[in-house]
């Protein structure tokens, strides 16, 4: 798991800051829009529309956007036809790259993702061909220099989770995909902050990198992150926190 956690608060901060250019806002109020058009405008009775509803909260978007992304997905007033498509693929050392994407136009999706792997000597593969290297999880991200361990392990066993993995600098706490906002809610309860909570997807088994490796995968998640039409870019590395820091840098 090491790298993992850690990856997801690099990301979670860098998603606060490509907010203000309003292309992560974008992204978001697609998901919304997607949800509440295909399971209803209740998050109390949809559940893909609570956790897309969660996600733009850990990211500060105003609850004005949410609930016009609402009625826009749910027809109360005018919006795009959205579509969901799977992509998989290769990176730097085989690590295996699951991506998720919101798209109005398949053949321009295609050609973006496409571009991303070939430009960074990665690889697409048929479907199947990696995603069973992950699972579908609840993941929350605390900081391990402001809450300690017996603190998280105990508060996040109580609530319902399935295991708590110290990641560097970060604790990962894992649930059962249902089980994400009631154990989410008895943390915040607790008086433990969160720096993120949403669902995800956990790979099973991962690749170690070193450093070039590293920099050659995070530079194709970046550019895969870059197109408006992906919403979440997954891969299996294992990245030391220390290699990942000075590969992100």
């Amino acid at each position: 798991m090491s790298g993992h956690s850690k990856w997801s608060t690099i990301k979670h901060k860098k998603g606060k800051e490509d907010a203000k250019r309003g292309q992560l806002f974008s992204k978001l109020s697609r998901a919304i829009m997607v949800a509440a058009r295909e399971g209803g405008p209740d998050p109390s009775t949809n559940a893909a529309l609570e956790a897309a509803i969660e996600k733009a909260r850990t990211y500060s978007m105003p609850k004005d956007n949410i609930e016009r992304a609402i009625q826009r997905g749910s027809g109360q007033t005018g919006g795009e036809a959205f579509e969901s498509i799977v992509y998989e693929g290769y990176g730097a050392a085989g690590v295996a790259i699951l991506v998720e994407a919101l798209t109005d136009n398949r053949n321009r999706t295609a050609a973006e993702v496409r571009g991303a792997f070939t430009k960074h000597n990665g690889s697409l593969a048929e479907p199947g061909a990696v995603s069973w290297v992950f699972d579908r999880r609840g993941s929350i991200i605390v900081d391990a220099e402001k809450h300690g361990e017996d603190e998280v392990m105990t508060a996040a066993l109580d609530a319902g989770a399935d295991d708590v993995v110290l990641d560097g600098s970060s604790f990962q706490i894992v649930t059962e995909p249902s089980d994400l906002h009631a154990v989410r809610d008895a943390l915040v309860a607790g008086g433990i902050e969160l720096e993120a909570a949403e669902l995800t997807m956990i790979p099973k088994s991962t690749v170690t990198l070193d450093e070039a490796d590293a920099r050659r995968v995070l530079r194709l998640v970046d550019a895969l992150e870059d197109s408006d039409d992906v919403q979440e870019v997954y891969a299996n590395f294992d990245i030391p926190e220390d290699v990942l820091e000075a590969a992100a840098g």
